[in-house]
């Protein structure tokens, strides 16, 4: 069984009052309303979710204009960043 972990973070007092009002509207803790907030934005925010990847896939133009710009970043024109 895994245990969990601590992490230790430095807020401003406004950005900590915020989190605070936030985790009070929705009767958690400061430490449960980040948990949960960070794993609501890493599940709807950075992946796709299958109707998305159909709509995107089903562009034609979009996906054209995708492999022209990864074919010039393999030639070095750009570079991808992050």
């Amino acid at each position: 069984m895994q245990m969990p972990k601590t992490v230790t973070i430095r807020l401003e007092d406004n950005i900590f009052n915020l989190f605070k009002l936030a985790a009070e509207g929705e009767r958690r803790s400061i430490s449960n309303f980040l948990e949960y907030a960070t794993l609501n934005y890493l599940t709807n925010e950075i992946f796709v979710s299958d109707e998305e990847m159909d709509e995107i896939t089903s562009d034609k133009k979009l996906l054209k204009s995708l492999q022209k710009s990864l074919n010039e970043v393999k030639k070095g024109k750009y570079k991808i960043v992050g």
